[in-house]
Parts: C-alpha cells; sequence; structure tokens
C-alpha cells in the first residue's frame, strides 16, 4: 500500500559555526599579504607555470610544488564582469567590478575587485595594480581591489 506524504515546508534561520583552516600553502600567502604587502604565487618544478593564487599541486601536470615567486602587484586584465546589485556579503556596494587579473610573473588568473574606475571605462587589456588595505587581516581582501595602473593612489 502506497502512502502519499503532504510536502512539508519549515521556515527558519540555521547558525553553523565553523571554523575555516586555510591550510599551509593559503597560509603562507595570506601571512605575506598581511605582513609584507606581497603577493606570492606557487611555481612548478616540472612545467614552471607559476599560480596564484597559490596551490600544493601543479594544475597542468599534478607535481607537488613547493617554490614561492613573488609576482605583480601589477598585472593584466583578462575579463571582468560588473555587478549591478547590492549585496551583504559584497565588501563594496553596487555597481562592483570583479576581474580576473593575470599579475606580471604568474601563469594563472587571479579573481578579484576593480576599484577607483568607471565600470564603463573597464577594457580587457588594460594594465591594473594592487592597492593594499591600511590595515590588513590575513585574508584575501588585504588586497582592497585593483585599479588602474594609470590611477594616482588614493
Amino acid at each position: 500500500m502506497a502512502e502519499e506524504f503532504a510536502d512539508i515546508i519549515v521556515e527558519g534561520k540555521l547558525d553553523i559555526p565553523y571554523r575555516y583552516y586555510a591550510g599551509p600553502v593559503a597560509t603562507r600567502f595570506y601571512d605575506a599579504l598581511e605582513g609584507e604587502r606581497k603577493i606570492l604565487g606557487l611555481r612548478c618544478p616540472a612545467c614552471r607555470k607559476v599560480f596564484v593564487p597559490p596551490r600544493g599541486t601543479c594544475g597542468a601536470c599534478f607535481r607537488e610544488m613547493d617554490q614561492w615567486e613573488e609576482v605583480g602587484p601589477g598585472g593584466e586584465l583578462l575579463n571582468y564582469t560588473v555587478v549591478h546589485y547590492t549585496e551583504p556579503i559584497q565588501p563594496m556596494p553596487a555597481p562592483l567590478v570583479y576581474g580576473i587579473i593575470r599579475l606580471d610573473g604568474a601563469d594563472t588568473g587571479l579573481v578579484h575587485m576593480l576599484g577607483e574606475l568607471d565600470p564603463a571605462a573597464v577594457r580587457i587589456g588594460m594594465r591594473v595594480t594592487a592597492v593594499f588595505a591600511s590595515e590588513p587581516q590575513g585574508n584575501i581582501l588585504d588586497i582592497r581591489y585593483f585599479k588602474p595602473a594609470s590611477s594616482a593612489a588614493p
């Protein structure tokens, strides 16, 4: 005998406390951002590609990586999107430009925000440079955003 069940929907909010463990690779990356205002990548010993953000294993040939390289702080904008609405999780109000930046010395792109520009003026291929937070916290937002390389410092 088949029983029929009615859909039950319970509305509510569930808070789940957790701790994030960045691991040794991301910890070294964040420590360099916070303490030295340097952006680090990892170079593969086999294919020689430099990954930013760094990762412990090469995405091209799957070798372990442990050769740290300083990259940037400048780079080239590979692609971008403009977000036209504000969400509480976003660190900046809309319109917010997110870009993929290949930093000088890196072979991969880093996704981050762009600032000090009109979203209509953003162009693929433009040169950008990192603007570091005045009070670093040991996370990716220690890079506040990337600005056009020709802009004056804030």
